[in-house]
């Protein structure tokens, strides 16, 4: 049997077996007769989050649910489900979500249990969408909880500790549409004096740079309302659709050039349509307090050349503040800097180190899914209320793993 291996290829399972249930009771009697349990969902984490050396449990077959509620702002899905597929069945019934990430081919328990966000000065990542969540304890049992139990907060971002998540129930809203444009090479002047308009002028705004020069290459800028000038804060409007990493073809890239179409055509960099290839990429992402951004990105600049020799693009981006326990954004508006590098995990394992050293006395948080060295989960506010509520939902470990002893000790 070929080896099992996440999306971009780095991390290769040492799981005996995965699990395919086709029911949640099918999932729970294979969670309580486990001794130890990861659960996979995509595989777009880009470290042994998902590993164990047990059994990988993949709730992909569990049966497709996509429940409108009765006041039709919520919606009941099942934990298997991608957010591509929840969003054009969504926007059918005229809904929308709040928010997507880059890619639509993420699985949405997967997403939401790593807080992946999204972008907009105004928007929470994606969990902050959760109404409710239904999770498999260690034990079989299937625990429901809603949005305001004392236990809810710590339980929707949860790193897949607490068990698998089966269902979760999403806020909704009427669906909209977008316009997205992209401008090309902000001056470093305007990044430095107005960086806070520029990441406030849409619904959501990403910057793109290779760190190779000053200036920022790109802004994809996601609007309502349609821009009018071809100048944003210096930058030039693109002539034609551009992919974030330069040189790329832009066919797999969601429509461009301030054309309206519905939101879940333009929230997401690519197309649902076109899945990506997998590896080829290694990723990491910091988040920063807001009111440090303008130093978190000098920061980056005085590590320009080591950065751009291993990097194929970085995006800058902005996430509202939460109060999800493990969440890099939790009490505090954030800067997101994410960086796709080169699929060379020796080459790129040193820079990330050297950001960390820069990024970490400015309060740095990694994306927990991604590549990192260090993560001071300890230091969260509520992280001891977060191991007391996995204790008492995995007392004997079964979903632990390396790592998430590490971070959780």
């Amino acid at each position: 049997m070929e080896p099992l291996t996440n999306w971009a290829g780095n991390i290769t399972f040492g799981a005996r077996r995965v699990l395919h249930p086709r029911s949640v009771d099918e999932v729970r009697e294979m969670v309580a007769a486990a001794s130890k349990l990861r659960v996979l969902g995509s595989g777009h984490s880009f470290n042994r989050l998902a590993d164990t050396d047990g059994d990988l449990l993949s709730l992909a077959g569990l049966p497709r649910i996509v429940e409108i509620g009765p006041d039709r702002t919520t919606v009941r899905v099942d934990g298997g489900i991608r957010y591509g597929e929840l969003a054009t069945r969504l926007h059918a019934e005229g809904l929308a979500l709040h928010n997507m990430a880059s890619l639509p081919h993420i699985s949405v328990a997967g997403a939401v249990a790593t807080a992946t966000h999204g972008s907009g000065v105004r928007h929470g990542n994606l969990a902050t969408a959760v109404a409710g969540l239904e999770i498999v304890r260690a034990d079989g049992e299937l625990i429901t909880l809603a949005r305001g139990d004392a236990d809810f907060p710590g339980a929707v971002a949860a790193l897949g500790a607490l068990g698998p998540v089966v269902a979760l129930t999403l806020d909704v809203q009427p669906s909209f549409e977008l316009r997205q444009y992209v401008y090309e090479n902000l001056p470093v002047a305007a990044v430095r004096s107005q960086l806070e308009q520029i990441l406030a002028g849409g619904y959501s705004v990403s910057l793109f740079t290779t760190w190779a020069g000053t200036d920022i290459d790109q802004v994809f800028l996601k609007r309502v309302e349609p821009m009018t000038g071809d100048d944003y804060f210096g930058a030039t409007l693109a002539d034609g659709p551009r992919h974030p990493v330069p040189g790329m073809p832009a066919e797999s890239c969601t429509e461009q050039g301030g054309v309206p179409g519905p939101w879940h055509e333009r929230l997401p960099h690519f197309r649902m349509e076109f899945t990506p290839s997998s590896g080829e990429e290694l990723q990491s992402e910091w988040h920063l307090p807001r009111s440090v951004a303008g130093a978190a990105i000098e920061a980056v600049a005085e590590l320009r050349e080591r950065v751009a020799a291993v990097l194929q693009v970085c995006e800058i981006r902005t996430i509202a503040a939460d109060d999800l326990w493990l969440s890099p954004n939790h009490q505090r508006d954030s800067l997101a800097l994410h960086f796709t590098w080169i699929a060379d995990t020796d080459a790129v394992l040193p820079v990330v180190a050297d950001l960390e050293k820069v990024l970490g006395p400015l309060g740095a948080r990694p994306h927990l899914g991604k590549v990192f060295t260090t993560a001071a989960l300890a230091e969260y506010p509520r992280f001891a209320d977060f191991t007391a509520l996995a204790g008492r939902f995995d007392p004997a470990g079964k979903f632990r793993n390396e790592l998430l002893e590490r971070l959780l000790g």
